[in-house]
């Protein structure tokens, strides 16, 4: 028996296009999950946009900031900018031997974003050493930024 080949129909065809442009965009969020952009991609990012260092991404079982850095040279500061790219605007500098909370991550892994005390110390005041419910935009009282990942030496986590 010879059959014909399938032709798609009118509806047919609009949804395959459907379909196709679904895929097109970026993922949409679950119920109360952010999605950070790709700031890799210089089409994502404007030059004097803040990006705000995340905490408690790991969940309400652990720690807001689950981990702790200190530059990795014995000499001199380490900057701290407003966003995971070059181009992000300094927001200030941490100097040799201090400690800072590490709370998250580019994510092309080149950027920390942290959380610091200007003192130099990992203070409790910084709120970030216990759980918090959900992850969230870090909002004080300590300072926040984003530091290059090769310039960081992990202490604890």
């Amino acid at each position: 028996m010879i059959s014909a080949p399938l032709r798609p129909t009118r509806g047919w065809q609009g949804l395959a296009v459907l379909l196709a442009l679904a895929g097109c965009g970026e993922r949409a969020a679950a119920d109360g999950e952010r999605i950070a952009p790709d700031l890799t991609r210089p089409e994502t990012r404007a030059v004097n946009t803040a990006v705000p260092v995340r905490v408690g991404e790991a969940g309400p079982a652990f720690r807001a900031c689950q981990a702790t850095g200190t530059p990795r040279a014995a000499d001199g500061a380490l900057a701290v900018g407003g966003g995971p790219f070059d181009a992000a605007p300094t927001l200030g500098a941490i100097p040799a031997g201090a400690r800072f909370f590490v709370c998250n991550r580019s994510i092309d892994q080149r950027w920390m974003g942290i959380v610091y005390d200007p003192a130099g110390t990992l203070s409790p005041a910084c709120g970030v050493s216990a759980p918090v419910p959900a992850g969230r935009d870090y909002a004080g009282p300590c300072r926040s930024g984003w530091v290059a990942s090769a310039a960081v030496r992990l202490v604890a986590g």
